[in-house]
């Protein structure tokens, strides 16, 4: 079902409740409609963006008896990404895990202790518990924005490569919806990006 924060966007961005725009799909939408015949009736019907059609389309799915791409019936909704860098796993670890590398994925921190069980919180409102932590190759916590009513799943993988680099892997599961998992995945990729064009900066001075 869609979380709140779609519920809050889709209505400011069309005018219109979730549960107003079920009501016009259950009167308008053919169960036999592909997602591009559902994207583009909604779209051509009542005049909404290409974009929000798109995420109407696909938060109804469910209700035609569909299983929207990312969701799993015992991780939720799930995300995953990935970055290959020119670092080693260590360098990496503890990049990741320094005042400044914690800033790209959790926010300003006063307090991360490596250990299972550690709590944290940002000044951003980020918190959560690590439940594995493996040196050099894993971490896995509940992850949770202030404004999410639930946490999710969060896992960092640090894969060495055989040119002496490391692939980056993000993980996230037990999000809201496929809207919440949209948008991880385009916050996720920034940070992959971030840390890359770090990276490639800090061999420019070497």
């Amino acid at each position: 079902m869609p979380g709140a924060l779609f519920k809050e966007n889709v209505r400011m961005e069309t005018g219109t409740t979730w549960e107003e725009w079920v009501v016009k799909l259950r009167q308008s939408v053919s169960e036999l409609w592909s997602h591009e015949e559902i994207r583009d009736h909604i779209c051509g019907c009542y005049g909404v963006s290409g974009e929000w059609g798109e995420w109407l389309a696909a938060m109804y799915a469910p209700y035609l008896g569909r299983t929207p791409v990312g969701v799993t019936k015992d991780a939720g909704v799930q995300i995953g990404v990935r970055k290959t860098v020119a670092i080693s796993a260590p360098q990496a670890w503890n990049y990741l895990t320094s005042r400044e590398g914690l800033a790209l994925w959790i926010g300003s921190v006063s307090l991360f202790p490596l250990e299972k069980g550690a709590e944290f919180a940002s000044a951003e409102g980020i918190t959560g518990k690590l439940t594995v932590v493996d040196p050099f190759r894993k971490l896995r916590m509940t992850w949770k924005r202030k404004e999410w009513p639930n946490p999710s799943r969060l896992q960092l993988t640090l894969t060495a490569t055989k040119s002496g680099g490391t692939t980056i892997s993000i993980h996230q599961e037990m999000l809201d919806d496929v809207y919440m998992r949209d948008l991880m995945r385009r916050e996720w990729e920034s940070v992959l990006n971030r840390i890359q064009e770090m990276d490639a900066e800090e061999h420019k001075r070497v």
